[in-house]
């Protein structure tokens, strides 16, 4: 293929790209395709030249709650919703010039490479579309409500660093792709995120500071890494007058476990001495659920005592409150709101927490 052609054909990709997307290619992205273009001129793209270290801003999302609902409607509302929220969220990105990288189940990836000309709008981008991202959830619940669907809710986790991309795969099949240990830190944090919520790493933040609203850092334990990491809320973007919706009840993390439970009732301040015994069927930072054999009055407070197995610690000396109880069957479940954790208990809880919800653990029986 002669440069003139090389030089036309470029062109008439560039018209196919905008007319179908209503933009055209950034700078980097056609430099790229020219050098494709001039490697297929020379019969082929050689091994090991389809990959480059590049710095990228990688975005997690995940529907909330979305594997009940597959479980307890049918099929076509399940692919229908599916297709409608993912849809909305595919138009989001490529309005700000990300990639969809791929699909997995109820979760979407999308990548947003940088221009070296302008290294931090990459980290921009992410942000503003995770924000618009939660914004068009937000409507498409009002829509759901209206119709008697269910309505869904995403948790975003969004990341910035330096990653692998190439071609991954054989003549049979093969996907363009990113990997690498930054890659997995956003999907940890997204793992973190909860419903409505825009999560982003200190690198991102530090990209698009003077640009994002943001919440006090927080440092979390994130698998793979030895200590731990500090992360942040994307609040909103005060110069474009975006906010993410703010949810009515936004709780912490939870995790599904079954876990030996002793707690004493406390009445006028005094610890009864009699223990009594339950088990922890889920927990959060703030709160567990708990299978007891007798009902609690409601809103009795409560001293708790229970193991975090694998950290090889126990959580005593916490003190907490019933907010809600029913009968399950001959047992009863009783919703408990932590009232007074120290901080050595409140670290070790919310280190448990945060393995279980990246999958370093199981402890459901």
């Amino acid at each position: 293929m002669s440069r003139p052609l090389q030089r036309d054909a470029l062109r008439i990709i560039q018209d196919i790209v905008r007319e179908a997307t209503g933009t055209a290619l950034p700078a980097e992205a056609r430099r790229r395709l020219e050098g494709v273009l001039q490697s297929l001129a020379g019969g082929d793209v050689p091994e090991g030249r389809g990959f480059s270290q590049r710095e990228v801003t990688i975005l997690f999302a995940d529907l909330r709650g979305f594997s009940a609902i597959a479980a307890s409607h049918p099929p076509d509302v399940v692919l229908g919703l599916l297709n409608r929220c993912f849809g909305a969220m595919v138009e989001i990105a490529a309005r700000h010039y990300g990639t969809v990288d791929k699909f997995m189940g109820d979760a979407i990836m999308v990548i947003f490479g940088g221009d070296p000309a302008e290294p931090r709008d990459h980290a921009r981008r992410a942000v503003l579309c995770a924000l618009e991202m939660q914004i068009e959830m937000n409507e498409l619940r009002l829509r759901h409500r209206q119709e008697g669907v269910p309505e869904l809710y995403m948790g975003i986790g969004i990341n910035t660093g330096s990653v692998m991309a190439g071609l991954i795969g054989s003549d049979a099949y093969r996907a363009y792709t990113v990997i690498g240990d930054e890659v997995n830190l956003a999907s940890r944090i997204e793992a973190l995120s909860l419903r409505g919520q825009v999560l982003m790493s200190d690198t991102t933040y530090s990209h698009c500071r003077d640009f994002v609203h943001a919440g006090e850092p927080m440092e979390v334990h994130v698998k793979g890494k030895a200590e731990r990491v500090r992360i942040r809320e994307a609040l909103g973007i005060p110069a474009l007058g975006k906010t993410v919706p703010r949810q009515d009840v936004r709780r912490s993390p939870r995790v599904a476990v079954r876990v030996d439970l002793d707690y004493w009732l406390v009445e006028g301040k005094v610890v009864r001495s009699a223990g009594l015994r339950g088990v922890v069927r889920d927990l959060g930072y703030n709160g567990l659920a708990a299978e007891l054999d007798q009902r609690l009055p409601l809103y009795a407070e409560l001293k708790l005592a229970f193991d975090l197995s694998f950290l090889g610690f126990r959580a005593s000396d916490v003190y907490g409150r019933a907010v809600s109880v029913r009968q399950e069957g001959a047992r009863f479940l009783a919703g408990v709101e932590f009232t007074s954790v120290d901080e050595e208990n409140r670290s070790c809880i919310e280190l448990f927490v945060q393995m279980l919800l990246q999958g370093e653990y199981r402890e459901i029986g």
